[in-house]
């Protein structure tokens, strides 16, 4: 694997250095570029002939790194289907969900009173920016409730996630999983519903594997199919993430020091001139700190707390430092947190945590100018060019108990102060101490050439000169170190000899001014020689040394695993022998490296650890090393010769944890800058990271680059400018003697001076960069070494020069010690450009080589000399852009003078003049070729110069021989070649792999002998083209060659190979006889074949009994496609499964090997509760499936039929012709479409001379076709073209309603037919179902198009997408793609026949044409085709039931198998409909919807076709639901009497099928029902239109009363029932609703006790019936609704009755609705109290009082009386007493 050309195109995009722009990516891709050694951007190739025997032999391709370009937009696209919410927290809500991507929203339609609404909507949103800035937006579902015009409705829930996770999921989409929505304002409730949705990202290039989109009536087990990237466990809580921050210190200036003039001279007030505040951006939430007025050294000492979900699904945490100002406010430094690098989820991992640490932050440079063109560099885009400031925070996560009282609920950010952190948290100051020196600086452009130069070096603010430490305003504080920051003592001594007089160190950080000298036209370098400038700097910083040093211990394993990995997969690249020994030494240096840190890190245990981070960091680091050190013993052990690719992979997985766990996050000293200076101006910058050069005295522990040698290029901004400068970097940690440093270790290595000779063997470079306007470009090569440089000749018009020139470049000084200079050479850069004849070369590419160094003490000879051509990658900006395949080798020039080197020959080609050829040992070896092409023709040709192509011809070139095409004379009338064959021989190298590319050019002859280029084409790789002949061993040779490629088809059940002890060498297939089916009259029975044979087998025994055989007039093609597809997705489920098998026994057998008895359960279990989901998951399809129907299939591709038969290029090449300059990557509105001008096909063959003599010449050899035989003439021919299209499927909307109105728009040459009539309107996922018929005659109309257009009232029809297929090479294919073959033979019905040439008919003919002896039928149902015998049945019956005897089954068993025929043999198109993504011209690479279509072609010289067969949608059948509401039992009582008290219910019964608004029914109202019990004797009817295939009702109805017409929808078949209590004055009040899907609900209980809610709770035990086989149902149902707690309860039963009728049967006998005539159902027997009380509340009331409180009120009467008597009592006695006193 070149890591050069794996890098897939999103590395590309992604190439920032720092890994805080990484983190979005999955780790697989991270392992290609975290850690300092192995940036997404060092490419580090391994030599296509590297010797790997001798370690020293330093890899000859230096690490160099592209320069990132993060920073650049990029077009993505999101598409997001929702399909529907379940389990929605709140009571008769109408929800709404909105999607969101970043600031964009979009919004479903309203469903009306439902907890689980089925949408089927479809959105997509197009970005263009950054990949950085798009995957850290975060995608959010939330559900709204009634949301209209007027109202923004109340949130249900939310759910979020960033677009980097799903970006990072394999095949970067989740398809069909629920989303859990939670509360954001009220965490403690827990889950508030589910969202089922489909959501995929698409980059550019992406292509995106949707499963089918079939009938999709799977039963959806929510909780395994969650909305959460694999490994995050589907329970999450709730946590809160702390977020303190404490200081910052070296902030850069923030505001013009005019205005600061300005205010000084006016206020007198001196302040810094910044005023900065944190910001915190996590999950879609900001938080700030407050703004700390004038500080460069602000105190904030706050807390940001985010409440969020855990594991969050948000990868990572921005941190910004921006300056508050009035107008705008701007970012200073931005650093990411990635929160995988500071947590860990294994069993023994911890919760996220960070520091107290300092991170450091770099952005651009530090002079503030008002207008600073690399903004976003401080926004966190791109490689910084500069320190900005550090900022020391700490983070921490506590995952809350939400059942708690005192929580929190809501989930906004809060920020808090917190007290000061002590110093001592943070770790003691050292002072470090940095050393480099100059050693040459050479490759300086000349624009800068003419100017003095200086460079600079920084580390932090320290050695800044012009822009460094700003002091602080107190500048009487000193800091811990005792260290002032005096800016004015670094100034005066910043040349560096008074530097060296002083007896103390004093830093000097820049080299004293120099004038460039000129190298060559273009490049300048500095004339040191003798005398290399140092500079060294002091700093203080925090000692961190152990982070930095661990990380190195793991660099440095990875370095070394890779490096070995990429010799294993060079062995393997260029077929050497014995690749698994190599990689059982890598295996084995790897386990030592492992063992050896964990030693190492053992020893730091106890003292080490700061942070909790530090600590838990080297805990997991020393458990993963462990752990990977066992297992690569365990599986170097099972390396074997056939094992070593796996293996290999499995290796590379432990590269990529390795550097992902070498990448520190917790930063301490920031990187080394190192600027070039020009004129007081920051030029050029390169950036070096500090533990790459950090001293320790344990050498594992010490930086990659410490005192080493290094090459630097130094780029400006975006764009590399080698300024190419060997810098020796010595960073050591300050031992107070430094002075003896210097003079003891390093002043003697710039005395040594060695003297070499580079020879430059250049012999050619491939698939350059074409900057001319033909399309070609005339290369030569410039090598620079050192402050040499040296060009080769000039080739024209070529993308492949072949130079074969050796450069001698003498007397090299280079400066160094011996070894090292052998070890680690100085790089050698190429650069290649174009030579125009007027104005100066043209850049074209760049490459980077490192010679192999010989000293005058070594012998020139094997293994390591002569050296060997390998290839090294031409870079143009970040791009590759080619190879250059060469050999450089480093000579020293001993004592003696020249004379020891090894001689050079004089030039041998007198034409070339004085140019030296590459010599013998290293040229490859070449032999003769012979190189035959075939010439068919050429296609789409477009104009040049405005002038049409008229008389083309084709060249052929390879390696400076070549043949020319026949003249085509007329290109409009005839664009094929007269003569097909022509060859040429030529000498080629015996390495394949350096095999020159061969040329095709076209030009166009014109009058008067001019000819202009029309375009051309470099075939890269000849290796397919090479002729290998016939394998004599296998007698299967062909099947064994389609096995190589893995297409054999699965029918290994019915195969049965004879044993050879066959007499004649036969091998027979039969297949088995059919089981006895009891049949039906009319049905046509053949073999069945083979997938159902393999149905059969998966049921379950017990089923055979329930075999149905369906009616053949109810199947038409639609059962056939629907069918297919299920058989599609049994397929796919079944592959899963195969693979979570494979993973777990690898799994297994990694672990069993490495953990010994031990480990081994516990391991298992793990591994086995991960995968046994997914197990699950896959095996659910297979046993859950009902018994299927027999129904004959087709083939459903899920993608383009040329993939499955490799673009039908299986004998016809096509060769696309390009003209014009190339495009750039940055340049992005070039892309390879616009400079193709037109397309050649042929093929070419190519062998070695002379051929070997058991090439059979066969009778009829036709020689003037060379190795071409049996390809037929390439006369016009007419044609007649059948397309079919079946469907399209997720069609990017092209209105701003978020639908489209598709129609088919059919093009093929002249033709073009626009079904505009029949458009679809506003469908994403339209129902075709139309056949075209077309005329063409190829070949000049060869391209069909089918596209899919938008249709609009006004203005003119958007295309939404198109697709393009090549139909002469698929009717020229040998696997016969002009009509596919049906599994089966029939001759009437909906598998009828439909090629006109009968299966035996094509079988003699396809044997005729290859030449192969047979058809040969025999008796008892044989065929023999070559060596071949099939059996199978012989009879067929016709309409009317006769059985006939026939041969038809018995051919098309044999073309069925086809490919099993010796020699010929080949996989024939069976019939299918292929999917095929639509694209759009306007956003290249980007799908823009899928459609199902096929082709079908029949040539017009053969007797007509029969009809086409028809597609038509199926039409929906219209029903009639009749239910019957009868009584409602123990419906729960809303209501409490004014007078009484008493509760009671006025209960109503309400019902719809296909939604609210449309036909919603009401029963009447039960008044006052006070046990729940209601009797209404009610009869809704529900017509509707139903289509069988799909379960889907269909529903037309406009829009919007705006709507030009109507819409067509698809909705589940549910009833809907619930129960209401009536109210007079307010709302009614929802009591409870059941849903029933009619497909499959749960039977009605018996009677009203046995009804619960358990039919609800536990709908997936219960047995299931569908009302549409069952007609008629009756039973008691329980109503449910959600309690104050979200919990499931009971609020009634209904008694209902289900009767589903055709409409015909419904018109013969029908119903009225209620109780109405005609049928109409008895009067329910109502108890009296239900009647209106307003209306005669008399009786009301005498109900009321006598039935309930007669005993209390006779009691009541009673008492009243006893009263009244007391009272007159009481009132009378007086008198009386007074009268009788009286006594009168």
């Amino acid at each position: 694997m070149k890591l050069g050309k794996s890098r897939t195109y999103k590395e590309e995009q992604k190439k920032g250095d720092d890994p805080a722009f990484l983190e979005n990516e999955d780790l697989d891709r991270k392992a290609m570029r975290l850690g300092g050694a192995l940036d997404p951007d060092t490419i580090s190739l391994a030599s296509v002939t590297a010797v790997t025997t001798n370690v020293s032999n330093k890899r000859s391709k230096p690490d160099i790194k592209m320069e990132p370009s993060a920073g650049r937009p990029v077009d993505y696209q999101i598409s997001v289907t929702v399909i529907e919410a379940r389990q929605l927290m709140g009571l008769n809500m109408d929800p709404v969900v909105c999607v969101e991507v970043g600031e964009e929203k979009k919004y479903t339609s309203m469903k009306e009173s439902t907890n689980c609404p089925y949408y089927n909507e479809y959105f997509v949103f197009d970005f263009h920016v950054p990949p950085d800035i798009m995957f850290d937006k975060i995608l959010k579902l939330s559900v709204i409730h009634s949301k209209n015009l007027l109202r923004s409705g109340t949130l249900v829930g939310t759910f979020k996630m960033d677009v980097g996770t799903v970006y990072s999921q394999p095949e970067h989409q989740f398809y069909h999983k629920w989303a859990m929505l939670s509360d954001p304002d009220d965490i403690t409730t827990g889950c508030k519903g589910y969202v089922k949705c489909d959501i995929a990202v698409v980059g550019k290039g992406d292509n995106i594997k949707t499963p089918h989109k079939a009938n999709e009536t799977d039963e959806d087990d929510i909780e395994g199919n969650l909305l959460l990237p694999e490994g995050v466990p589907s329970e999450r809580q709730w946590a809160r993430f702390y977020v303190k921050i404490y200081k910052a210190e070296g902030l850069p200036r923030m505001n013009t020091s005019i205005m600061a003039n300005v205010k000084k001279a006016f206020i007198g007030e001196n302040k810094d001139l910044v005023d900065p505040y944190v910001q915190v951006i996590f999950a879609g939430q900001k938080g700030k700190t407050t703004v700390q007025k004038s500080s460069y050294e602000p105190v904030w000492n706050e807390q940001i707390i985010f409440t969020e979900m855990f594991p969050p699904l948000c990868k990572r945490m921005k941190i910004q430092i921006r300056d508050s100002d009035k107008v705008n406010d701007v970012a200073i430094g931005t650093h990411f947190v990635d929160l995988r690098k500071i947590s860990n989820d294994g069993d023994k991992g911890f919760l996220p945590t960070f520091g107290p640490a300092w991170v450091n932050m770099y952005g651009s440079t530090r002079n503030y100018t008002l207008m600073d063109e690399h903004q976003d560099l401080n926004e966190g885009l791109g490689e910084g060019v500069s320190f900005r400031a550090r900022l020391l925070i700490s983070m921490a996560v506590e995952i809350l108990d939400t059942s708690s009282a005192e929580i929190m609920s809501s989930t906004e950010v809060q920020v808090e102060a917190m007290p000061n952190i002590s110093e001592t948290a943070i770790g003691k100051m050292e002072e470090f101490f940095l050393f480099g020196s100059f050693l040459e600086a050479t490759m300086i452009d000349r624009k800068i050439g003419d100017k003095q130069i200086s460079f600079e070096v920084t580390i932090g603010n320290y050695g800044n000169q012009t822009d460094g430490v700003n002091k602080p305003s107190s500048m009487t504080k000193k800091k811990e170190g005792g260290e002032s920051d005096d800016e004015s003592e670094l100034i005066q001594n910043s040349s560096e000899d008074e530097g060296e007089e002083e007896g103390d160190l004093v830093s000097v950080s820049s080299t004293p001014l120099m004038k460039p000298v000129i190298t060559d036209r273009n490049y300048f370098h500095l004339p040191y020689f003798s005398k290399k400038p140092c500079i060294y700097i002091k700093s203080w910083w925090q000692d961190h040394r152990r982070r930095l040093y661990n990380s190195n211990i793991m660099d440095k394993i990875a370095d070394k695993l890779e490096e070995g990995l990429n010799d294993v997969q060079e062995i393997i690249k260029t077929e050497k022998p014995h690749p698994e020994r190599r990689l059982r030494g890598v295996l084995e240096e790897l386990g030592t490296g492992c063992s050896r840190f964990v030693t190492l890190a053992n020893k730091e245990l106890s003292q080490h650890g700061r942070t909790k981070l530090d600590r838990e960091r080297l805990k997991s680091c020393i458990r993963e090393l462990e752990n990977m050190s066992q297992q690569a013993k365990a599986i170097r052990s099972q390396v074997k010769k056939n094992t070593v690719k796996d293996k290999l992979k499995q290796v590379q997985n432990f590269l990529q944890k390795l550097r992902f766990l070498a990448d520190e996050p917790q930063h301490s000293i920031p990187d080394v800058f190192i600027w070039m200076m020009s004129n007081n101006k920051r030029i050029a910058y390169a950036r070096i990271p500090a533990k790459d050069i950090l001293y320790s005295i344990v050498d594992e522990e010490t930086g990659k680059d410490c005192g080493k040698v290094k090459a630097v290029f130094l780029r400006v901004r975006h764009y590399i400018f080698t300024l190419f400068l060997n810098c020796r970097v010595k960073h050591s940690y300050l031992v107070r003697k430094v002075s003896v440093l210097l003079d003891g270790r390093y002043k003697p290595n710039w005395k040594l001076k060695q003297v070499f000779q580079l020879r430059a063997h250049m012999y050619q470079a491939r698939s350059l960069f074409a900057a001319d306007s033909s399309g070609l470009s005339d290369p030569f090569a410039r090598v620079f070494f050192s402050t040499h440089s040296q060009v080769t000749e000039v080739l024209n018009e070529t993308l492949c020069p072949t130079w074969d020139q050796m450069l001698v470049f003498d007397n090299v000084e280079l400066y160094g010690e011996a070894s090292e200079l052998r070890d680690d050479p100085p790089i050698i850069v190429i650069e290649i450009y174009d030579q125009d004849t007027v104005g100066k070369a043209e850049f074209i590419g760049r490459a980077f080589a490192k010679p192999l160094t010989k000293m005058s003490n070594e012998h020139y000879g094997p293994p390591r000399f002569p050296p060997q051509l390998e290839y090294y990658q031409i870079y143009r900006g970040n791009c590759a852009a080619g190879d250059l395949l060469a050999a450089f080798e480093l000579l020293q020039i001993g004592p003696a003078g020249k004379a020891d080197l090894p001689p050079i020959d004089g030039p041998t080609d007198v034409d070339r003049g004085p140019i030296l050829p590459v010599p013998l040992g290293i040229r490859p070896v070449l032999s003769r070729y012979r190189i035959e092409v075939l010439f068919w023709g050429l296609r789409d040709l477009k104009r040049v110069n405005l002038a049409q192509v008229d008389r083309p011809r084709v060249d052929i070139e390879c390696a400076g021989k070549g043949v020319q095409s026949a003249l085509i004379q007329n290109y409009k009338k005839n664009p094929n070649f007269s003569t097909l064959v022509k060859w040429f021989e030529v000498d080629l190298p015996e390495n394949e792999l350096l095999h020159p590319p061969l040329n095709i050019r076209v030009v166009d002859c014109r009058a008067f002998g001019r000819y202009t280029l029309v375009g051309s084409h470099a075939v890269t790789s000849l290796r397919k083209f090479i002729y290998g002949g016939p394998d004599k061993n296998t007698s299967l040779w062909s099947s064994a060659a389609k096995l190589r490629n893995g297409y054999l088809p699965l029918t290994s059940g019915s195969l049965s190979s004879c044993p050879p002890s066959h007499p004649t060498g036969e091998v027979v297939v039969s297949m088995e006889p059919e089981p006895p089916v009891k049949k039906m009259d009319t049905v046509v029975k053949l073999e069945a074949n083979e997938e159902e044979k393999e149905k059969k087998k998966k049921k379950k025994k017990g089923e055979d009994s329930e075999q149905e055989e369906p009616d053949e007039r109810m199947l038409d093609w639609w059962s056939k496609y629907f069918a297919s597809i299920e058989t599609l997705m049994e397929v796919l489920r079944a592959q899963e499964a195969a693979q979570v098998e494979l993973e777990d026994k690898e799994d297994l057998e990694i672990v069993g090997e490495s953990a010994g008895t031990k480990g081994k359960e516990k391991v298992k279990e793990k591994v086995k509760g991960s995968k046994d989901k997914k197990k699950s998951h896959a095996g659910e399809g297979a046993e859950k499936k009902p018994h299927k129907l027999k129904v004959d299939e087709l083939v459903v591709y899920n993608k383009e039929l040329e993939n499955d038969f490799d673009g039908f290029e299986d004998w016809l090449h096509t060769f696309s012709l390009y003209r014009g300059k190339a495009g750039d990557d940055d340049d992005q509105s070039i892309t390879d479409e616009d400079r193709t001008v037109g397309r050649f096909k042929g093929s070419m063959c190519m062998y070695k001379l002379p051929l070997s003599s058991d090439v059979s010449r066969e009778a009829g050899f036709d020689p003037n076709m060379g190795m071409f035989q049996g390809i037929p003439h390439n006369d016009p021919i007419n044609v007649l073209v059948r397309v079919y299209v079946v469907r399209a499927t997720d069609l990017h909307p092209a209105d701003i309603n978020g639908k489209a109105d598709p129609y088919i728009s059919i093009k093929l040459g002249k033709t073009e037919i626009k079904d505009k009539e029949n458009y679809i309107s506003k469908q994403l996922n339209p129902v075709f179902g139309k056949s075209f018929d077309i005329e063409a005659t190829f070949p000049m109309e060869s391209m069909l198009t089918v596209s899919i257009y938008d249709w609009d009232l006004v203005g003119t029809d958007d295309l939404i997408g198109e697709t393009k297929i090549d139909l002469e090479n698929r009717y020229y294919s040998k696997h016969r793609a002009t009509c596919g073959i049906a599994s089966t033979y029939s001759v009437y019905g909906y598998n009828a026949w439909r090629d006109p040439m009968k299966p035996t008919q094509i079988l003699t003919k396809l044997c005729k044409d290859s030449k192969v002896d047979g058809p040969h039928y025999g008796p008892g149902g044989r065929v023999k085709v070559a060596n071949r015998v099939f059996i199978g049945p012989t009879q067929i019956e016709d309409e009317n039931g006769l059985k006939k005897q026939t041969d038809e089954h018995l051919a098309l068993m044999v073309l069925k198998h086809w490919e099993e025929i010796p020699r010929v043999g080949c996989k024939l198109v069976p019939e299918h409909v292929e999917t095929r993504p639509l694209l759009n011209p306007d956003k290249p690479g980007i799908e823009q919807g899928r459609i199902e279509m096929w082709v079908d072609m029949f040539p017009m010289d053969m007797p007509p076709p029969g009809p086409p067969t028809d597609i038509s949608p199926r039409k929906p059948k219209r029903y009639e639901l009749r239910v019957i509401i009868w009584n409602t039992d123990e419906v729960i009582l809303e209501d409490d009497d004014y007078f009484t008290g008493e509760k009671s219910s006025d209960i109503f019964v309400r019902g719809w099928l296909k939604g609210q608004q449309e036909d919603k029914q009401d029963t009447d109202v039960h008044y006052h029902s006070l046990t729940g019990e209601g009797n209404f004797n009610w009869r809704f009817v529900f017509p509707f239109d139903y289509l069988m295939a799909e379960e889907k009702i269909v529903i037309s109805k406009k829009e919007s009363m705006f709507s030009w017409d109507e819409t067509e929808y698809k909705i589940p078949a549910r009833l809907t029932l619930q129960v209401w209590d009536a109210d007079h004055f307010s709302a009614d009040d929802f009591l409870g609703a059941i849903e029933l899907d009619l497909n499959r609900f749960p039977r009605g209980a018996k009677t009203a006790k046995q009804c619960s809610i358990d039919m609800v709770l536990n709908e997936q035990e219960l047995p299931t019936i569908s009302i549409f086989k069952q007609k008629r149902v009756k039973g008691w149902w329980p109503f449910v609704a959600r309690d104050e707690n979200e919990e499931m309860v009971l609020t009634g039963k209904v008694e209902a009755e289900l009767h589903l009728m055709t409409a015909e049967e419904a018109e013969k006998n029908p119903v009225g609705l209620g109780r109405n005539e005609p049928d109409p159902l008895e009067k329910p027997n109502r108890p009296d109290t239900t009647f209106l009380w307003f209306l005669s509340p008399l009786k009301a009331i005498r109900y009321l009082i006598c039935n309930r409180y007669k005993w209390l009120i006779i009691k009541i009467v009673l008492a009243l009386l006893l009263l009244a008597m007391v009272a007159l009592f009481l009132y009378s006695m007086p008198g009386y007493l007074v009268k009788k006193l009286l006594g009168a």
